[in-house]
Parts: structure tokens; sequence; C-alpha cells
């Protein structure tokens, strides 16, 4: 099948979780904190385990492994750089106190943070459908426990549930745009090793950034933290047996 093709049927079906936050609003609160937070746990370990067992190794079997430390680094100064510029802000929780003001720059970070995976996913498939796929999963379990928080900052900014279901509905398929301009690039493949590395520094530095300072952020007794590590190896564990 064409690597596009699965690539836009990627993302179009991951752009849909923007509408789990339907879903979960009327679940008590502290029920869904500890879901989001096995789910946040999962996607550290998914996007570590992509990284560091797919990605990195399959750089390096392309280009150096010198050349793919800078690229590592450069996809972590890439999405820091984004993150500075655009205030982005990622919610895995349920009280997202946000103003107005706040939820409007919100909405464009995710949307471009969107745009971002689409790229990710377009080129990623590009490179081989396998690794296509492995990036796809790490993202969709980043995806969650996220488009399930900027649907609470939405709701909490004072937008209906109807229209902050449509809102994020909206900025999630930007991603199918980022599939489409990879689609446009011809010639993807002579920098494939280049893109694996760089994608390989963004999912780290999410996750270290991220997604680990919100588990720390939730770390309240030993069974809670000792569940939040088995999450984490549920992510990684996930990745290794896609090698």
């Amino acid at each position: 099948m064409n690597p596009i093709l699965l690539a836009l049927l990627a993302s179009g079906l991951i752009s849909l979780v923007s509408l789990l936050g339907i879903l979960f609003i009327k679940i008590k609160k502290n029920r869904l904190k500890g879901e989001l937070l096995t789910l946040v746990g999962i996607a550290t370990g998914a996007l570590l385990g992509d990284a560091f067992l797919h990605l990195i190794p399959e750089s390096t079997a392309i280009i150096n492994s010198e050349k793919t430390g800078l690229m590592i680094i450069t996809g972590m100064l890439i999405f820091f750089s984004l993150e500075k510029i655009l205030k982005w802000r990622h919610c895995h929780d349920i009280d997202c106190n946000q103003n107005k003001e706040l939820v409007w720059i919100s909405l464009l970070a995710d949307s471009i943070h969107n745009l971002i995976d689409g790229l990710i996913i377009g080129s990623s498939f590009m490179i081989s459908i396998p690794i296509g796929i492995s990036t796809s999963l790490a993202v969709f379990m980043h995806e969650i426990p996220q488009e399930i928080g900027d649907f609470a900052i939405l709701i909490h900014g004072g937008f209906s549930a109807k229209k902050a279901a449509l809102m994020n509905l909206g900025s999630a398929f930007l991603s199918v745009l980022g599939v489409l301009v990879i689609w446009l690039i011809s010639d993807i493949g002579k920098i494939r090793g280049e893109l694996m590395a760089i994608t390989a520094g963004g999912f780290i530095y999410l996750a270290a950034s991220d997604l680990i300072p919100e588990l720390h952020r939730h770390e309240n007794k030993i069974k809670q933290s000792l569940w939040q590590m088995i999450s984490v190896l549920i992510g990684l564990g996930i990745m290794y047996f896609l090698l």
C-alpha cells in the first residue's frame, strides 16, 4: 500500500482522538485523573521506546553516530524553541485553569503541534512502513491524554462541550495537512536518517520536559509511584515488541 495513504489514514485516525474529551466529561474527576496519569505513563514509555529502540538505531544505520547525535540535539532544540516562542503548554489534567487569552494561545500552539505530528508521521512512513507504524503508535499514545487535557482547557475557557469538541477536532486535523506537506517534498528519502534522529530528539524532549514532570507532579504515595513506573514500562514494552 502507498506509504502516503497509510500516513493519511494514521493521521486521520489519530485526529479523532480529539473527540475523546466528550466521552470523559461526565466521569468523576478523581477517577479521570488516575486514568489520565496511567495514559501519560504509557505515552512516556512509548515515546522513549520509539526514540531509543527504533528511530536512533535506524538513523545510525544510515548516517554516522556523531551526525545522529547532532540531529537528536537539533530535534530537542526545535521543540524547545517552539515551546518558548508559542508558549506551548500541554495539559494532562482536567483542572487546567486558563483565561480566554491563554485558551487561544493554547489552541494555536496545539494546532502547530498537530501539524508537526503530521510531518513526523508522514516522513516516518516515507522512510519505511514499520517505522511509520511504530511512530504513529507513539504519537497516538501521547495524543490521548493531551487531547483530553486540551478539551478541558477549552471547557474551562468558557466554551460549550460541542464547540470545544469541534475546535479541538479542527486543530487535530492539521496533522493531515502535515502529511500532505511531506508528500509534496519528493526528495524526503535523501534525508531520512536525519529526519529519524530529529524525530527522536523531539520525542525525547516531549517525554523529558512534558510528560515525566507531569508524573512527578502527581506522585504522592509509593503505590502511585510504582504504578507510574509500571505504566512507563508498558509503553516501553509495546515499542519493544514492535521491533
